[in-house]
């Protein structure tokens, strides 16, 4: 009668919405794992999950009289998840084919996000074998009886909802004496599967939505007066300050564009711009991100493969950015600029947008699936023509919430945000800051170096991505003490330069995190986080995604990657065939990369396929070659080619800024590494500085240009 009451009154209070009941199995004998949110969180598995369980609560809760009495009304089992021997008691309890309820992250979360999950609820898992049932406690940490921060929004009664996933389980690896995981490893192996199983338990339970939607869903959470994003303008602008222009922007779109049309976007990292794309996002247009650094050819040929016919920009950008003749040298495109679109913006305009558009944002928009186009971004065009990659909205928001399942980012932080948004990354790191209430400096420029620093010392940045190549020129200009209040640095798009790594963590303190994306990923597929990291790798495959390896001929060690999962993209839009999208095969996507993933999961690249060369019969990877070179000299920028050798079938050239290195340099240190004399250039080339694209990766095609003209 009690329960039933409390069932009533927490319906009521906390409008309790509990979805995937049909995964609960009729077994008895679950382990039942939740992440930990509030104080009520027991209390609420207890009334709504139709198993009765005895509890695992922290010793350290019965020392408070009023959960002591809560708690007499359930069994419960007291313990210290750290002590293995109270582990015990819980290993008995579900061999008894009890159900047992646990929090692997033995206290409530102080940020939003996972914490750190102990090894002795994995360890109970696999040793029993039980099946686990995972369920997502989503809503109650915004309660008062949560333990966020101030800077998290609080209400009285926040909406809960509980999502019960399908069962999983956890296999003990086997103790031997002939090379496998001793007693304390395979705890220690045991645990980091629980981990696995809760990250991806965060990330399964997204909500399908779209752009749009997520923005007012983090509009209605976190409040219209909420400050959170500024540009150079130095105006930290609100929620109701970007639906604002966003719906202002989409609705000016609309009259130059039709429903589902692709339609460039051409403008620089400022706040007009994501209010722009979010607001095509409410009225069904379908952005194409072009990345001005492309020249008159690169934009061209984008808006070819993604029959683009109307771009939209800005004149005082195209002004500021010196494009004038790169926009006179595009052909059969409409280009329009925003200051003359807003001329066209009359009263009636006004009139819907304030007494309409406003109040009701989500009747004013389109009807959108999550399924749909979201937005087109291209290929870098290293490897030749730029590509179109287009993705979903459900693409976007998965890789999003992957990356939340791993990476704790939460209102308290403030992103840097240099990568310009027509980058994969970059496009990211935007909705990370729009839809999860996280402060956002939008920088327009990643080459100001000396700029950059600063910025991040006097806004106070939490939080900067960028690419190897842009951190070692930040590293050249900034302050010992500019990055002092960075907590999570993180590399992307290219190879992280050791020295580079050495340099953050000598000069700054920092640790830089690695991780691995492809602009077909939306872009992320690996991160090394503070909870897992590796140096030399790229860290644990993102949550939910699928990998396999294809042996590839000559080399020995790892495989062709491809993957597959929520995120990968819905397909190509290819020069030779305009607006046609062409998926990938099975959702399979083939990365090009060789990689290595090692016992633990993480994941090693070797080299792009297409950057090994073929010397001598024997596979050369050509990032072994920019290793010999970056260990040589590392202070200097170097970058290796090939060219056609009648007798040795491809030779390579290696590119660099040190003018004092020497062939023999180079063997010297190949010998000390261990690695073969064809790892050595053939010919050294001195060059001023490395060509670069625009989003901070090497310019291989136009190396490759050169090598061929030497």
């Amino acid at each position: 009668m009690l329960a039933k009451i409390l069932r009533v009154i927490c319906k009521l209070l906390f409008r309790v919405e509990v979805r995937g009941l049909e995964n609960v199995p009729k077994d008895e004998g679950l382990l039942i794992v939740a992440n930990h949110e509030s104080f009520l969180d027991g209390l609420l598995l207890g009334l709504f999950l139709p198993k009765k369980a005895t509890f695992v609560v922290h010793t350290s809760v019965l020392k408070k009289w009023a959960f002591r009495q809560a708690l007499r009304l359930t069994p419960h089992l007291a313990v210290d998840p750290s002590s293995p021997l109270a582990m015990k008691k819980v290993i008995k309890l579900l061999q008894a084919g009890q159900n047992v309820v646990i929090f692997p992250e033995g206290r409530i979360t102080l940020t939003g996000s996972l914490m750190k999950v102990y090894d002795g609820p994995g360890f109970v898992a696999a040793k029993t074998s039980a099946v686990i049932l995972p369920v997502r406690i989503d809503g109650a940490a915004e309660s008062y009886f949560g333990r966020l921060t101030r800077h998290h929004p609080r209400r009285l009664l926040p909406k809960v909802t509980l999502t019960v996933m399908p069962t999983t389980s956890i296999v003990m690896p086997k103790s031997t004496h002939h090379g496998f995981p001793t007693g304390k490893q395979r705890r220690r192996i045991a645990g980091e599967g629980m981990r696995s199983v809760m990250q991806k338990m965060l990330f399964q339970a997204q909500k399908s939505r779209t752009l749009f939607e997520a923005f007012l869903d983090a509009y209605d959470k976190f409040g219209g007066n909420y400050r959170f994003i500024e540009d150079m303008n130095e105006v930290e602008e609100t929620y109701q300050d970007l639906l604002k222009k966003s719906l202002a922007l989409g609705r000016i779109v609309t009259k130059v564009s039709a429903s589902g049309e692709v339609v460039g976007v051409l403008m620089p990292n400022i706040t007009n711009t994501i209010a722009l794309f979010l607001g095509m996002s409410a009225f069904n247009r379908v952005p194409a991100m072009l990345n001005y650094t492309a020249g008159t050819a690169g934009m061209q040929n984008a808006c070819i493969a993604a029959d683009v016919k109307t771009i939209i920009t800005s004149h005082k950008f195209i002004e500021t950015a010196k494009l004038e003749s790169v926009i006179e040298g595009l052909t059969g495109l409409n280009v329009l600029y925003l200051e003359d679109l807003r001329a066209d913006f009359g009263v009636v305009d006004r009139a819907w947008l304030i007494g309409y558009a406003l109040h009701y944002p989500r009747a004013a928009m389109e009807v959108n699936k999550s399924t749909e186009r979201a937005v087109v971004l291209f290929t870098s065009g290293s490897e030749g023509k730029p590509k179109g990659v287009v993705h979903s909205h459900k693409n976007l928001l998965s890789n999003l919430s992957q990356v939340l399942a791993v990476l704790d980012v939460n209102p308290t932080d403030k992103i840097m945000l240099v990568l310009p948004v027509f980058h994969a990354f970059g496009f990211l790191a935007s909705l990370l800051g729009v839809f999860n209430g996280v402060k956002l400096v939008v920088f327009p420029s990643p080459l100001q170096y000396k700029v950059i620093p600063e910025v991040i010392y006097d806004r106070g940045c939490t939080v900067f991505i960028a690419t190897s190549t842009f951190f070692a020129n930040y590293a050249k200009f900034a302050h010992p003490y500019d990055f002092y209040k960075l907590r999570l640095v993180i590399a992307g798009a290219e190879k992280l330069n050791e020295e580079v790594r050495k340099t953050y963590n000598d000069k700054f303190g920092i640790r830089i995190l690695e991780g691995y994306g492809a602009t077909e990923c939306a872009p992320v597929l690996s991160a090394n986080t503070p909870m897992a990291n590796l140096n030399g790798s790229v860290g644990q495959f993102v949550p939910g995604l699928e990998h396999k390896l294809e042996s590839v001929p000559g080399i020995a060690v790892g495989g062709l990657l491809h993957v597959r999962g929520e995120n990968v993209m819905m397909g190509y839009y290819l020069y030779d065939a305009p607006g046609v999208l062409c998926p990938p095969e099975d959702g399979w996507y083939n990365t090009g990369d060789i990689v290595e993933v090692d016992a633990q999961g993480y994941v090693h690249i070797k080299g792009r396929v297409k950057r090994f060369a073929k010397v001598a019969g024997e596979m050369v990877s050509l990032e072994v070659v920019e290793q010999i070179a970056n260990t040589a000299a590392p202070t200097c920028m170097h970058a290796a080619s090939t060219v056609s050798d009648a007798q040795r079938g491809e030779s390579i050239i290696l590119f660099t800024t040190d003018n004092k290195l020497k062939r023999e340099d180079l063997q010297i240190v190949a010998k000390n590494l261990k690695l073969p004399e064809l790892a050595v250039a053939r010919k050294i080339i001195l060059i001023e500085e490395l060509p670069l694209l625009g989003t901070g990766k090497t310019d291989y095609v136009t190396l490759k240009q050169m090598a061929e003209a030497t």
